[in-house]
């Protein structure tokens, strides 16, 4: 999870949520993301919510986070009320979830299933970097119910890697793949990121082609971005390294989807592909859809009903929370209808499936030629069953873009 959260209202300290909220529970699927937010070192590009056994300090520890997040679910089922809930995707974030035995996280995805019930095609994922697992680690995680695993890849080049700061030997990456298969996982998803400063194209078709060489059932993809506090950052700024290009950006995006098409996978999403629809991340459809979700730990976000909150961001603020018998939620927003109009419109259209041009406003509709005409989107007739407006190859490349146009 990002570590700079926005400024909103405080959340209430029992962590009630208001009832228009609730009434809409069960309308949506419903999951959760639990945040585990531990890593070995701390990757200089990475702006996500992690510390380092150095950076925890008095108040926190590894070995007590499972029952922690357990007293947090616990909440979330007097919070949530006697609604029925059925779980249908959980996912372990981190950090570097794997980092925890596997045995914490089955009891944590045990207790979701003791509280809320999880539904019988449940997709459970985990994160896991190449060097925080074994064959034995991976089995143990796979007999824990955990059915879906993502490896954080990120590059098959040494070079890259270093200026990424990852610490992982590229050369491990198949086995532990392979290991992944044997244990018997049911979807098998690898992270990659171009863009890094001192990349080249054949840096990143190489990238490719081993990632493709594992066979995986789905690949995410992203542009490295260059976010503010990060290690990263103040190389960028003191000269060291350049700012990725926009042009190289796109050349590589187009390059990436060139070869995951080839092999057989396809996109689903702006920055995701996958093998066939069952591969699909279900957990993350469900944030591009709307859903509603429950986020667990140290500056988890969730959202029900159109009220999004967050906890609390370090982990002993978060333990003390818990222990006092109160929520670690620490700020919320309460999201209008227009609002929550504008961020399905930011986020259904980088589905491959397109936006329901009912979405949008008049204005909207009305730019939808222009956006037509350019070569960005197709659009269905206004005649359609549900017509939708969907980006085309091009704008995709330019997503933003057409988000603007058509939010005017």
């Amino acid at each position: 999870m990002p570590s700079v959260v926005p400024d909103a209202d405080p959340a209430p300290r029992d962590g009630s949520l208001p009832a228009a909220a609730l009434a809409e529970l069960g309308s949506r699927p419903f999951g959760f993301y639990v945040h585990v937010p531990f890593c070995r070192v701390r990757c200089g590009y990475c702006d996500f919510n992690t510390y380092t056994a150095e950076e925890l300090g008095d108040g926190a520890s590894r070995t007590t986070y499972a029952d922690q997040v357990i007293a947090e679910i616990r909440l979330a089922r007097r919070v949530l009320g006697e609604a029925d809930l059925p779980v249908g995707t959980v996912f372990f974030g981190g950090g570097t979830p794997t980092l925890l035995p596997a045995g914490d996280l089955e009891r944590v995805l045990a207790a979701i299933g003791a509280e809320f019930g999880l539904a019988a095609d449940a997709e459970v994922t985990t994160e896991a970097n190449p060097d925080s697992v074994d064959a034995a680690r991976l089995e143990q995680l796979r007999a824990g119910g955990i059915n879906r695993i993502s490896f954080g890849v990120q590059s098959a080049v040494p070079h890259v890697l270093a200026t990424l700061d990852r610490t992982h030997d590229p050369a491990r990456v198949p086995g532990v793949v392979a290991a992944a298969r044997a244990a018997g996982f049911d979807q098998l998803s690898l992270d990659l990121i171009y863009g890094t400063p001192g990349e080249t194209a054949a840096d990143w078709e190489r990238s490719l082609t081993a990632a493709l060489a594992c066979d995986p059932d789905h690949v995410s993809a992203y542009s490295l971005i260059v976010e503010e506090g990060t290690a990263l950052a103040r190389r960028v700024r003191r000269g060291e390294l350049p700012m990725p290009d926009e042009d190289d950006l796109a050349e590589k995006y187009a390059v990436a989807d060139r070869l995951l098409s080839a092999a057989g996978l396809r996109w689903y999403e702006v920055s995701n592909w996958a093998r066939d629809e069952g591969a699909r991340c279900r957990h993350n459809l469900a944030y591009w859809r709307g859903g509603h979700w429950w986020g667990a730990g140290p500056g988890a976000h969730g959202h029900v009903g159109g009220v999004r909150w967050w906890n609390v961001k370090h982990p002993a603020a978060y333990a003390r929370r818990l222990a006092a018998g109160e929520s670690p939620a620490h700020g919320r927003e309460l999201l209008d209808a227009e609002t929550r109009r504008v961020e399905r419109v930011l986020l259904e259209l980088r589905l491959a499936e397109g936006l329901a041009i009912d979405a949008l406003d008049a204005a909207g509709r009305a730019a939808i030629a222009a956006q037509v005409d350019a070569g960005l989107v197709r659009a269905e007739p206004l005649t359609a069953p549900d017509p939708r407006v969907v980006l085309t190859d091009r704008g995709r490349l330019l997503a933003d873009l057409v988000v603007r146009a058509l939010l005017p």
